[in-house]
């Protein structure tokens, strides 16, 4: 029996970010990927969607010979702030 081992594959890994819109929906986007945003009417299509729109725009990016953006080349953070913090209060 012959077992055959694929060689050469890499792992992308995006952070995706979806919120609920005001009319109902979702929008979602990868934050990592400039230009990519999507919607739908359910988490599932949406999320759907976001899987679908990655493919293509790294698929277009390989074409391109770009190269592909990785998430550890990023910084996340959050900023929390009191009503203090704005000039209004």
């Amino acid at each position: 029996m012959s077992m055959k081992v694929q060689t050469g594959y890499k792992l992308y890994s995006f952070r995706t970010i979806i919120e609920p819109e005001d009319d109902g929906g979702y929008h979602g986007f990868v934050p990592l990927l400039k230009g990519l945003h999507t919607e739908g009417d359910t988490l599932k299509e949406v999320k759907k969607n976001l899987r679908e729109a990655i493919k293509c725009h790294v698929e277009g990016l390989m074409m391109d010979g770009e190269e592909i953006p990785k998430e550890k080349d990023t910084i996340e953070a959050i900023e929390s702030f009191s009503n203090q913090d704005f000039s209004f209060a």
